[in-house]
């Protein structure tokens, strides 16, 4: 088996805590397209598959693995005479602004991640903008020889320009890298490139649901160190 010389990863759910980071967000967005409305909020809440009294989402939440053009899209209603590119613009400007809360302490384990020589990528859903701006925030910039948000211009997960971007920048080939993520876009994404896939247990999803499409489940990213080095990888 090919050792393992890069990672690319997902965002939401995988560097950073699903529930605990987009959970405020997603109640500022029903509230910004609600108003003080109780009955306009749960329909914007159901829209969203989000639980508002217990702030959790559900399993199939559109938040969970769409871009932000297709949440902005399935939210046209409640905003009428809003075209989708300000809705999408809006949804952006509370994600820059968005807490993000680490899935696990991010820094030492990409530092160690750079001790073992390999490349780092991210590919999100969400935008470019806030992506940067989140790796910025908690110290990860340096870290990262690529970034691909849904409107890097190669498009979204599942869909595998992002994979084939990374693998264009780093020179990797596909058996060499890993996709690693919480839903089964990422692992989606990851298979039809040609990646391995890893699977974490830090977002939505659960095991039962990911491990069918994955080389292996990690309880977090955390693990990933350990299970490179078991096929006696980077």
């Amino acid at each position: 088996m090919a050792e393992i010389r890069g990672l690319l990863f997902d965002k939401d759910g995988t560097l950073f805590d699903f529930h605990s980071t987009w959970g405020g967000w997603t109640a500022r967005v029903i509230e910004r397209l609600a108003g003080p409305s109780a009955e306009t909020r749960r329909a914007v809440a159901e829209v969203l598959g989000f639980d508002l009294d217990a702030r959790r989402f559900d399993e199939g939440s559109v938040v969970i693995g769409h871009t932000v053009a297709e949440i902005a899209a399935l939210l046209t209603e409640f905003a009428p005479g809003r075209p989708v590119e300000a809705l999408v613009a809006d949804l952006n400007a509370l994600a820059v602004r968005n807490d993000m809360v680490p899935a696990v302490p991010l820094v030492p384990l990409f530092r160690r991640f750079r001790e073992m020589g390999l490349k780092l990528g991210l590919a999100t859903n969400d935008a470019e903008e806030p992506a940067r701006v989140h790796l910025e925030n908690s110290g990860l910039t340096p870290y990262f020889d690529f970034v691909a948000g849904f409107d890097s211009g190669w498009g979204g997960k599942p869909a595998t320009g992002q994979m084939r971007a990374f693998l264009d920048r780093t020179g990797l080939q596909a058996t060499e890298t890993a996709m690693v993520g919480d839903s089964l876009h990422d692992l989606h994404a990851g298979r039809a490139a040609g990646m391995r896939t890893v699977a974490v247990l830090t977002g939505i999803a659960g095991r039962e649901e990911l491990a069918p499409h994955a080389d292996i489940v990690l309880p977090t990213i955390g693990d990933l160190p350990g299970w490179i080095g078991s096929f006696g990888g980077a």
